[in-house]
């Protein structure tokens, strides 16, 4: 009896170190796939606003692996999304307002455009149009991140293979009288201006895109629904087929203008959709094993922070710790530190406190994308 006690113990043993051993092989392999995910104008009081106003669990608590970065431009100690977005997508500190562009006004090769070389799929998703600063800086090279026009040109002809978004206005009724979506179907892409389609219905096209908005999309109050999820898992499905590898943008883009309003319901609702987003594409990268997600943002927007409710009485007051009162200090952005959380294989590279510059970096050092 104790032999065969000995021989189960034993085996049991061999079985948990095999584990092991497999599990820390499949952490600091090369990522296959990249999912970026960034939250405009969420810092760390407008994460924790998830915890006390969503009714299920929170999906940012699903990572281990977390970060911090500094998030000033060239220019200024407080970024804006511009500027910060061209950090991320090519690891150049540039000037507010740039788009893909140094600080001396130089196009500078972004993470698009590289992992296309390497025959890497590429896609972007956001909230607001397509044509915005922080989609456009993975794509485009502007001096000026008004330039929305002549962005969406850019993107007609670009690497990217999947986009969803608004901005139609941008892409037909110009002022200059081109129809862009015409330039987007001879260089290839599929385009739908009403609304998503089922990946069936896609798959066998080369490009697609789908531009259902005038400007930006709906707030979520007003009837988005679960658009960014949606069109994030669809971009996933397309990029991926015929197990390609691929790199993909989402952004949920309108926390910040919830930021920039001063309106905690506006914040807290897009936040809530961020994080039903980061769940969908968790569970992909779970059954993946070979995707590695990056969730930050470009920067906090409001001073926005999640303080106990003060009651004034006569001359005095008082704050109830028991009752919350979102507040803003600012309607514009913020210099805090941003927080970053990685999940997948080469996730661990993401811990620290380190530069916006480096998210491109660290990605680049995990996928030997730049070599």
């Amino acid at each position: 009896m104790f032999k065969n006690n000995l021989l189960l113990i034993s085996l049991s043993l061999v079985i948990f170190v095999s584990c092991k051993v497999d599990y820390t092989f499949r952490k600091n392999q090369s990522p296959k796939n990249i999912i970026l995910l960034i939250s405009d104008g969420v810092g760390l009081s407008q994460i924790s606003s998830a915890y006390f106003y969503k009714n299920e669990p929170v999906n940012y608590s699903r990572f281990n692996d977390i970060g911090l970065i500094e998030t000033f431009s060239s220019n200024k100690d407080i970024t804006d999304s511009a500027a910060s977005a061209t950090a991320f997508a090519t690891g150049e500190k540039t000037y507010n307002g740039a788009i893909g562009v140094s600080k001396d006004f130089k196009p500078v090769n972004n993470l698009i455009e590289l992992a296309s070389l390497k025959g890497v799929k590429t896609g972007l998703v956001s909230t607001s149009s397509i044509t915005h600063a922080t989609p456009a800086s993975f794509f485009a090279h502007t001096i000026n991140r008004d330039f929305q026009d002549e962005i969406a040109m850019q993107l007609s002809k670009s690497e990217v293979d999947y986009f969803a978004g608004g901005g139609i206005n941008f892409f037909k009724n110009r002022k200059d009288n081109i129809n862009v979506i015409d330039t987007l179907k001879s260089n290839g892409f599929s385009v739908k201006l009403d609304r998503l389609d089922l990946f069936d219905n896609i798959e066998s096209n080369n490009k697609q895109c789908f531009i259902l908005a005038a400007d930006g999309m709906p707030k979520i109050t007003e009837g988005r629904g679960s658009f960014l999820k949606d069109a994030t898992i669809l971009g996933v499905k397309f990029l991926s087929k015929k197990n390609k590898p691929f790199f993909l943008m989402s952004e949920g883009s309108q926390i910040d203008w919830g930021g920039h309003d001063n309106d905690a319901n506006y914040v807290i609702t897009e936040l809530i959709d961020f994080d039903e987003m980061i769940g969908a594409v968790l569970d992909f990268a779970e059954r993946d094993g070979e995707t590695l997600v990056i969730v930050t943002s470009d920067h906090e927007t409001g001073g926005f922070t999640l303080a106990g409710k003060k009651y004034v009485q006569k001359n005095n007051y008082s704050i109830d710790y028991n009752d919350l009162d979102p507040v803003f200090s600012t309607s514009g952005h913020s210099a805090t530190l941003i927080p970053v959380f990685a999940y997948g294989p080469g996730s661990e590279e993401f811990r620290g406190i380190y530069d916006n510059t480096d998210i491109f970096n660290k990605i680049l050092k995990v996928t030997n994308w730049g070599n």
